[in-house]
């Protein structure tokens, strides 16, 4: 695995959450000001530095399964509970678009860092240079 792999992993995990909260803030126009951004993402950035601990995800951090659903459910999970219990509500329409967004977003790019990757060596083992 090359050295830059798992902080681009991990950076890429984290780009989803602050998308899915600048997404959330400027659709619900509660202010995108690094406050109120910063309020909204630390559960679910602190959700998603547990998932990976918990998961050892650096070992395996582009992979779907296990290493990106459980990430993925970890992050969900321990944002929503973190939310909780900082006195912010979470209605189910909440976790249900929380979820589904976190879902397709982090899966998302793995399953792309994938194909591109078995792109590359498919090119390699037959070849190709990439070049025209």
């Amino acid at each position: 695995m090359r050295s830059y792999t798992v902080p681009l992993a991990f950076a890429a995990d984290f780009l989803c959450v602050l998308v899915f909260v600048v997404l959330g803030k400027v659709d619900h126009e509660t202010g995108t000001a690094l406050g109120a951004v910063a309020g909204t993402a630390w559960p679910f950035l602190g959700g998603l530095v547990l998932g990976w601990v918990v998961t050892l995800a650096w070992r395996m951090p582009v992979r779907i399964w296990p290493s990106g659903v459980f990430v993925w459910a970890v992050t969900v999970a321990g944002g929503m509970v973190l939310r909780l219990l900082s006195g912010e509500g979470a209605p189910t329409s909440f976790v249900v678009v929380t979820a589904s967004f976190l879902a397709v977003t982090m899966l998302g790019w793995r399953t792309i860092a994938r194909v591109v990757s078995r792109r590359g060596h498919t090119g390699a083992r037959s070849g190709q240079t990439g070049t025209s």
